[in-house]
């Protein structure tokens, strides 16, 4: 089975992560990119929404197992190009030409909740999931193109809360401080987002273009040229 798959229903491509808790490493961020220039380049998709195959899990963001292991290694390098292309991931995912929706139907942490934030719209499941930085309680600070995502999609207030203490937001919570648009239950969640997402018949020239005058700064943010290193286990700015 591929990391990440896709189908196409009428112009919705709806795309599957299978890697179980779905960690960004460069085998990840390598076939988020293959999936993207298909549907981009050889399909009429106008939305695109991504769920995963998981039961409980939606994204637990960097993987943290491999991280470690290239830095044990002393491959600082390599730790390096990882985050710039973490930083294209969550940019490739911003600049989309296609409107897009996170179906986060399981816990979403860390970076998987900040890649969530570079989408259009967040749809959760309502049964069960959490959504959350623990990056307060791990000693890793944010980069600037991060804070720009949370920014996007987070009422101010309540993204500083969130990432000075690493509250656990359920979905009902989420549905309240509108980081999320939509709620339902697992069993409904997809049907319900799949109906949104075929009203969403927008040009990718007007998306693409928008996204240019919106997101000027998160863009600039992303492209910075300092990226973190891991240093007895927590990220540091060089």
């Amino acid at each position: 089975m591929a990391l990440i798959e896709y189908k196409l229903e009428e112009k919705v491509a709806i795309v599957t992560l299978n890697s179980g808790e779905n960690r960004f490493n460069p085998e990840f961020l390598k076939a988020w990119s293959d999936t993207m220039d298909e549907i981009e380049n050889e399909t009429d998709a106008l939305t695109m929404v991504v769920t995963s195959a998981d039961e409980k899990i939606f994204c637990n963001g960097i993987d943290l197992m491999w991280l470690m292991e290239i830095k044990n290694a002393k491959k600082d390098e390599e730790s390096k190009q990882f985050f710039y292309s973490l930083n294209q991931f969550f940019k490739r995912t911003l600049m989309s030409p296609l409107l897009t929706i996170a179906c986060i139907n399981g816990h979403s942490f860390a970076g998987g909740a900040i890649w969530s934030c570079a989408f259009d719209f967040r749809h959760m499941r309502s049964d069960r999931g959490y959504f959350c930085y623990p990056e307060a309680d791990l000693n890793i600070p944010f980069l600037p193109g991060m804070i720009g995502l949370l920014k996007k999609a987070i009422p101010l207030q309540k993204m500083d809360e969130m990432v000075m203490t690493g509250e656990r937001l359920t979905a009902e919570q989420c549905l309240e401080n509108k980081i999320v648009r939509h709620i339902a239950h697992n069993d409904t969640l997809l049907e319900e987002t799949m109906a949104y997402a075929q009203t969403l018949n927008k040009s990718r020239g007007y998306v693409k273009e928008m996204r240019h005058r919106l997101y000027h700064d998160i863009i600039h943010a992303l492209e910075v040229e300092d990226v973190p290193y891991i240093e007895s286990g927590r990220l540091v700015i060089e």
